[in-house]
């Protein structure tokens, strides 16, 4: 067997094996299930009638509901790799040849496809609820593009967190500024309505940038190739966090398991 067969089949058992434990933590479970349907009708029901952003609230929401949920789920990703650094699973996997590298990629993976589950959730509820679209096909493959890219760079973000600190309380408590960037930002109302001393801020970090994209795709208005640059933007900002992300994640593992 090849090295690069040997990995892709390290990390696939090892995705498979933060699934189950995904699956086997019912109060996390639960709430990534259920916190998308609350967030929408929340924001939609308890919120939406006192925002005004020149046209429906559920339809500017939708994008913020799943960058918050995708906050969430990063102290998921923080706490479970934390909770395996603090234990004896890298030796063992040593002592299989298992690259101890793979573990932590095993939780970004798991940690995108929770993210995109959970996205898929909100959205199918937001339809529930009233939510409409004029997206087209590419837009939306677009927008689920842009989405992911920012999940994967968030969980690698997430992952780092979790191999610098020493215990899963602490993991959970650094990730919660992740949790914290949608609400100073466009996600759910509009920059031109905060104070002026934060809407430098507010418009151009992170958040701001993925959900303005990803709101002008489902919207369907400008079409893919309308965006400007607030789609290189988005993609500026995540590609960044990952590449950086990464590396911090890989010297992080190597300086605490020798």
């Amino acid at each position: 067997m090849t090295d690069s067969v040997r990995t892709l089949t390290d990390l696939q058992t090892l995705t498979g094996r933060a699934m189950r434990l995904s699956l086997r933590n019912v109060d996390g479970l639960l709430t990534a299930l259920m916190l998308p349907p609350i967030m929408m009708f929340m924001f939609v029901y308890f919120f939406g009638g006192a925002i005004h952003t020149g046209g429906r609230y559920i339809d500017y929401v939708v994008p913020g509901v799943l960058l918050v949920c995708v906050g969430f789920g990063a102290g998921t990703t923080a706490v479970s790799v934390s909770q395996d650094l603090s234990g004896a699973i890298v030796d063992r996997l040593r002592s299989m040849n298992v690259r101890g590298e793979s573990l932590i990629a095993g939780h970004v993976v798991a940690s995108v496809s929770r993210n995109l589950a959970s996205a898929a959730l909100a959205v199918t509820f937001a339809f529930v609820i009233g939510y409409r679209s004029h997206a087209g096909a590419a837009d939306w493959v677009a927008a689920v593009a842009l989405l992911t890219l920012f999940v994967l760079a968030i969980s690698w973000f997430a992952a780092a967190i979790g191999i610098l600190v020493r215990s899963p309380e602490a993991a959970q408590g650094i990730t919660f500024i992740v949790s914290f960037l949608p609400y100073p930002s466009s996600a759910f109302v509009p920059v031109s309505t905060m104070p002026s001393w934060l809407r430098p801020f507010a418009a151009n970090q992170p958040v701001s940038q993925v959900v303005d994209a990803i709101r002008a795709l489902l919207a369907g208005g400008s079409g893919v190739g309308g965006l400007g640059s607030t789609a290189w933007h988005s993609i500026a900002w995540s590609a960044g966090i990952l590449v950086v992300s990464v590396g911090l994640a890989g010297t992080l593992f190597s300086r605490r398991v020798g």
